[in-house]
Formats: structure tokens, sequence, C-alpha cells
């Protein structure tokens, strides 16, 4: 009588099993991915916020501080040093990110925040520029503590599954008319407030670029070729490069409406430059208390904290809507951890004299060419270090051969509107107002802030007080206060 034991049955099912130590740790295999997905979406993430290397130093770089010295000191900009830094901590950031939280979520200063801190808060009677970033390291540390006393977490998980999918549909809808505008596709037009190219007509050669790319990007898409994403922001750029070198195109201007939007594309004299790195630590914690006094330090940093409390939870949403990450709350993974490294970016930005780090949506570019974990990050991250040294090679690629990515990723998430209830006013009047409101203001706090303040006020109409989450209330009432800032700054004459 044989003793062999029978052989064991085998589940189409089940997960295949880790290949290696990297494989197990971010869960590659088990989340549906591959190492070359993981890297080919960290690439795609990268390239397609790479632009914020060249834009961050554009928007804190060459506006004085009140006392009239520029960003790391001296009467000129100095631009270099300043994309350096903010290479740097996006860099360092992101890979945190990766490691601690597995999240495919890469990190960088954050637009919107870092204009505030330009041209509201170091703008301020006797204020430095270190005093300024010392209030971001203030909201940071703010934000660290509501985090780690599970506040921050709670809030989150308080939010209905319908404003979370509505969050990741205006998201999309958002990060479609940056792709847009970036290109100069979409601009300010005279007498409305936005129109097709220049004078209701395309025109130019970036334009032309950007609609080859996008027309690509959606080619390698519906024909699902691996890496599609990726191979358009090259090829696009490849294509820009060659345009720029025949035709001398320039940058766009008054005089030059056809012109680059964000940076000329050229083949740099250099690829490697040796970066300075010493705006690291040019911050000074309570600099600005002496200065403007108490409270409207404790006004300037509520209002950037509640920017950046809720920026990160409508893109943590948007990633995981378009990973598939989410539970059946709407809940990523390891959000807490997710929260923590966020909190850290607002510390980091304004230790590294870089403006507050935040997520950044462009990060679904990536997870919509396969990016599922952490890798990604990592990958992400990795490529921002590098770009500290390869700063002139990062500058190659064009605003419009980056934004066909985001214009397509906007599709992937705006599909997800299916999902609401449309019939049902009490569940579409928070969505509609949440996801219009987004691409209509330029900003996802507002459009969230919109959503829940009507929510609560929808079901107070209806009679349903015991269905208002009550830190729901309290995030209401924030952004009621949040919204007349401007009156309130006024009245305390800050």
């Amino acid at each position: 009588m044989s003793t062999t034991p029978p052989p064991q049955e085998t589940r189409d099912d089940a997960p295949a099993a880790p290949r290696s130590a990297v494989d197990r740790f971010f869960k590659i295999t088990e989340r549906g991915s591959t190492v070359g997905s993981e890297i080919r979406g960290g690439l795609v993430t990268f390239f397609t916020m790479s632009y914020i290397i060249v834009l961050n130093p554009l928007i804190i770089g060459t506006l004085p501080d009140s006392t009239g010295e520029f960003l790391g000191g001296g009467d000129a900009p100095n631009l270099a040093m300043i994309a350096a830094a903010t290479a740097l901590v996006a860099g360092v950031l992101s890979i945190l990110m990766g490691v601690v939280a597995n999240f495919p979520m890469a990190l960088a200063a954050g637009l919107g925040l870092n204009a505030v801190v330009a041209y509201t808060v170091a703008q301020l009677p006797g204020m430095t520029w270190a005093d300024a970033m010392g209030i971001v390291v203030l909201e940071g540390l703010v934000i660290l503590v509501l985090v780690l006393t599970g506040f921050r977490g709670a809030v989150f998980r308080a939010v209905p599954r319908e404003l979370k999918i509505a969050i990741g549909v205006g998201i999309g809808l958002f990060i479609a008319l940056i792709g847009f505008v970036n290109a100069g596709f979409v601009r300010q037009g005279q007498g409305t407030p936005l129109e097709l190219g220049s004078g209701g007509s395309l025109a130019g050669w970036p334009v032309a670029v950007f609609v080859i790319g996008l027309i690509a990007a959606i080619v390698l898409m519906v024909r699902k070729v691996r890496g599609g994403l990726l191979i358009a922001v090259i090829g696009t750029t490849v294509l820009a490069l060659i345009v720029e070198a025949i035709a001398k195109v320039g940058a766009a201007g008054e005089d030059n409406v056809g012109g680059w939007h964000q940076n000329v594309p050229a083949v740099p004299d250099s690829l490697v430059d040796l970066p300075d790195l010493s705006l690291i630590g040019q911050f000074s914690l309570f600099g600005a208390v002496g200065k403007i006094g108490v409270l409207a330090v404790v006004v300037l940093v509520f209002s950037i904290l509640l920017a950046d409390f809720f920026d990160t939870m409508g893109t943590m949403v948007a990633v995981g809507q378009e990973a598939k990450l989410l539970d059946e709350d709407g809940n990523p993974p390891r959000s807490q951890q997710i929260l923590i490294v966020d909190s850290l970016g607002a510390v980091a930005g304004g230790m590294g004299s870089v403006s507050s780090n935040t997520a950044y949506v462009e990060s679904t570019s990536g997870v919509a060419d396969g990016a599922r974990t952490g890798l990604a990050s990592v990958v992400t991250g990795i490529a921002f270090l590098l770009a500290t040294f390869l700063s002139p090679l990062v500058a190659m690629v064009p605003s419009e051969a980056a934004a066909p990515v985001l214009v397509v990723v906007g599709f992937l998430m705006v599909a997800q509107v299916a999902d609401l209830d449309w019939k049902s006013p009490e569940v579409a009047i928070p969505a509609f107002l949440t996801l219009a409101l987004m691409p209509f203001t330029y900003s996802i706090s507002v459009g969230i802030g919109a959503g829940f303040i009507a929510f609560v006020v929808v079901k107070l109409a209806l009679g349903k007080v015991r269905a208002i989450h009550p830190l729901m209330w309290v995030a209401a009432v924030a952004f009621i206060v949040y919204f007349a800032l401007g009156p309130i700054r006024d009245l305390l004459g800050v």
C-alpha cells in the first residue's frame, strides 16, 4: 500500500506565491502587480509631477520677502538651489511613503500652498523666509499630532462612501483640466473664464505636440500596451525636442502666445550638475510670533492646515479607487501610516525651505499604468533624488508632454461617477457640489468643503440628524470658518 500522499488540488483563484523578498515586503504579487509594472508606474508618476522641480522655484523663488531678500538669501533669485531642495525633499518623502505605508502615492511641494506662503505669509510686515517656513513646520507638527491622536483618521472614516466616490470623480475632472491648461489647450478667454486655445482656436506647435501626445496615449491605452503612458510621455518629449530644434518656438509670453508653457524643451549642455542643498534647515520655528503676534500665527497655521488636511484625504481616495485598493467603506489600506507620512511632508517641506509637501494627485497616472504598491513610490522617490543631479535632464520634459497622461487618467477616474445614485437628491446634491467645485475653483479642498456642508444641510432638511457623524459636524463648521477666512482676517487685522 502506497504511503505517498495524494497530490494537492490547485485552486485557480489562489494568489500566486511571492517571488522575492521585495515582492513579499511590498505585497506586489498579492496585489496583482509585477516589479516591472511598479517601476513603470513609478516613472510615469515622476514624469507627470516632475514639473514641480521647475515650477516651485518660480513660485517661491522669484518674489522677495517683506525685508527684500529672496529665498536662500541675497537680492536675486537662486532657482537652481530651490529646485535641488524641492527634488530632495520630494524624493525622501516619496520613498518614505512607499516603505512605511506601501501605497503608490508620491509627495512633493504642494501647489497652492506654496503660493500662500510666497504671496501671503512671507509678505507680512517684518516676515522673513525663515519665519514663513517656520509657520509651515508648525502646521505640519499640528497635523502630525492630529494623526497620532487618531483624529485625522477618524474624520476620514466618518466621511460617507458616496462623498468619497464624488471626491475621486471631482479630482479626475480637476487633473484633466490641469492637463488641458498646462498644455495651453484651454486658456483664460477674453470675456469668458476659459476658452479653447487662443481666441477660440488651436494655434502653435506646442498645442499640436500635446494633441499628438494625447492621441498616442489614448491609442496605447485602448490597445492595452504595457507602459503605454510612459511611452507616451517619452515619445511626446522626443517630438517636442525635434519641434523646438526646427521651429525655435520659445517660451510662451505676451508676444508669443503659441510658445511652450512651463519650460522650453532642449537638449542640455550637461546632463549632470552638482546640487546646492544649503537651503536645508533655513527656518525659524517661532520667529513669526515676534513679528506678527500669536493670534495671527494661529490664523495662518489654521488656514494652511485645513487645505493640507483635506487635500490629502481626497488624493488618497482617488489613488486608492484607481488602484482598486479601497475597502467596502472606501478606506485605503494602512491609512494611518499614509496620513503620518503626509503629515511629515509639511514638517520636512518647511525644514527644507521649499514649502509644505503633500500627496500628489498625479500619482493616479502611475496607478493607471499598473502601479499598485509602495515600490512605485520608492521608484518615484529615487527619480526625484537623481533629479537633484539631473535637473537639466528633467527640464527637457515640457508640460505639453506630461499633460496628455493627466487627461487620460482624468477619464479613468471620472468613470466612477456611475457608482453614484443620481436619482436620489440626498446623495446627488452633495456629490455634485463636491465633483463640480474642484475643477471650477481649482481646489480639491473647496470641493470637499462644499460637499461636507451640503451633506449636513441636506440631512438636516430631511430630519436625519442621527445620520450625521459628529466629526462631519466638526468638519463642516471648520470649512465654514475656512471659507470666511478673508473677513475673519480683516476683522482681526491680520
